[in-house]
């Protein structure tokens, strides 16, 4: 079976390795740490246990890249990283975001006045235990404040150490442009996957410039893995499930693409872990691409 994980210790690494800014290394089939939450991304897992354990398998399986978020929890998400990997192996890149301040489940609301982003990026060191992270991310930009206002913030603590990288959420091509004449951008985390890519555009910016372009909700499948429909053919043909052909499919798409499936299950984990293994033909790419 092409999705096998026992031909290798550390599968993951046939996704392949982006550099983000062009010197952070990274197997780009990373982990998103979203789910290690409780319901509405709020609050404690039902079973912070095998979060944990997601987690040491996640990197045992060769993850290097786990993105992660303040307000998923809010911290809690951050906190569990923190139980389960530190000390942080050497490679080891955790990615995180600030920008959404959370009053319940289900409820965001952006805020990106330049105190707040500071406060949240010293909170991120000190729950994750790190000195500086590698790649911050603001989670979405605040129509309310000057982006300037907001990424300046940003490149202030970049320029103090604390942050290596600065990254963008949920933005569009005019957005990462006005982002770049205030400081360097290192990635851009939009929705997209095989059913849903209204953001091609910014994934064409993005391979075109050297970004790294991180699909959240990476393995949405719809209609396409219905009985007999093409990505249930093709999964068949590979042994494989119609969420890992997704993934695949991904990894296929364009060298800066980094998926970050997420679960609070240690088999989910192994499962999306050993899409990196499994190569479409340019027919199967094709017909998948096509079906949408």
């Amino acid at each position: 079976m092409s999705n096998d994980t026992t031909g290798t210790a550390r599968p993951a690494a046939a996704s392949g390795s982006f550099r983000i800014g062009g010197d952070l290394p990274v197997t780009r089939l990373g982990y998103g740490a979203m789910q290690l939450t409780g319901q509405g991304v709020w609050g404690e897992p039902r079973d912070r246990a095998e979060a944990v354990r997601v987690l040491r398998r996640a990197v045992e399986l060769g993850v290097d890249f786990i993105d992660t978020a303040d307000s998923y929890g809010p911290f809690v998400s951050e906190q569990i990283i923190r139980e389960a990997l530190h000390p942080y192996a050497d490679g080891l890149v955790i990615a995180t975001k600030g920008g959404f301040t959370r009053s319940g489940p289900g409820v965001w609301e952006p805020v990106g006045r330049p105190e707040y982003l500071r406060q949240q990026v010293e909170l991120s060191l000190r729950h994750l235990g790190l000195e500086r992270i590698d790649l911050y991310q603001l989670h979405r930009i605040d129509p309310q404040v000057p982006l300037a206002d907001q990424l300046g913030a940003l490149a202030e603590l970049r320029e103090a150490g604390k942050i290596r990288h600065i990254g963008l959420s949920e933005v569009t091509v005019a957005q990462i442009e006005e982002a770049r004449t205030v400081t360097e951008i290192a990635s851009v985390q939009n929705l997209y996957n095989l059913v849903e890519r209204k953001s091609e555009d910014v994934l064409e910016y993005a391979e075109r410039e050297g970004l790294a372009f991180i699909p959240w909700f990476p393995i949405a499948t719809g209609e396409l893995a219905r009985p007999g429909g093409p990505l249930d053919a093709a999964a068949r043909e590979h042994g494989a499930t119609p969420a890992q052909l997704a993934l695949a499919w991904l990894l296929r798409r364009s060298p800066a693409v980094l998926p970050i499936p997420g679960t609070s299950s240690v088999a989910h984990v192994e499962e999306n872990i050993a899409a990196a293994g499994i190569e479409l033909t340019d027919a199967e790419y094709e017909a998948l691409t096509d079906a949408v």
